[in-house]
């Protein structure tokens, strides 16, 4: 593959992609496969079957890990975001 042809991080703005990689670093205290799997999705341009494939887990543990990582990285990101207001 072309690294040229990949869009990594979906063109967010630089300071979104340090936010997200600075709760994918929690994220990682907590559940050190769903932050790996998040990554190889986000930074790596990955399918979650892919990133599963490179992890070593089945499909259906990588959806429970992707599950749990979006519910988690909502709040602490939506925590995160509160606390920049007050």
């Amino acid at each position: 593959m072309d690294l040229d042809q990949v869009d990594i991080a979906g063109g967010c703005a630089p300071d979104e992609v340090l936010q997200i990689h600075e709760v994918l670093d929690l994220l990682a205290g907590e559940d050190a496969t769903a932050a790996e799997l998040t990554k190889l999705c986000y930074f790596g341009g990955l399918d979650l079957e892919q990133a599963a494939e490179i992890r070593g887990v089945s499909r259906a543990t990588a959806y429970r890990h992707w599950a749990y990582a979006k519910a988690w990285l909502h709040r602490e990101i939506r925590r995160d975001n509160r606390s920049d207001e007050i």
